[in-house]
This record gives structure tokens, C-alpha cells and sequence, in this order.
């Protein structure tokens, strides 16, 4: 699965990841520079829960800008 936010803005198939920032674990994608974008629209608690929910395709896919 690739991200949707990073193929519309960057025009790249870059893979869905689980990401870390301040406020949790999401969905999103990055490069050998660093994060991308943020895919889902939510944040999860651990690592172990936002692989769940990318799974079992139980996360909201954002359509707006970057973060």
C-alpha cells in the first residue's frame, strides 16, 4: 500500500509506514530524509496498535494537507 497524500503532493509511490511524533503513532510515509506525511487521520497509543489498524485497513484516510 502506498500513501495517497504522497502520490497527489509529491507524485512518489512511497510505502505506508508507522510513524512516531509528539502527539502518538500514525500512519504515514517518509523518506530517507525524514517523515512525509501523515496518512491517517489518527494518532494511535503504541506502535502495536497502528500496525493493527494497517492491517485490518481499520484507519481513516486523511485528504488534506501535510503534517
Amino acid at each position: 500500500m502506498y500513501g495517497q497524500l504522497a502520490l497527489a503532493q509529491f507524485h512518489t509511490e512511497s510505502p505506508l509506514q508507522i510513524l512516531r511524533s509528539a502527539a502518538g503513532f500514525y500512519i504515514g510515509t517518509a523518506d530517507e530524509l525524514g517523515p512525509l506525511t501523515r496518512e491517517s487521520e489518527e494518532y494511535f497509543p503504541t506502535t502495536e496498535a497502528a500496525e493493527k489498524a494497517l492491517e485490518t485497513h481499520s484507519w481513516t484516510q486523511r485528504h488534506d494537507s501535510l503534517s
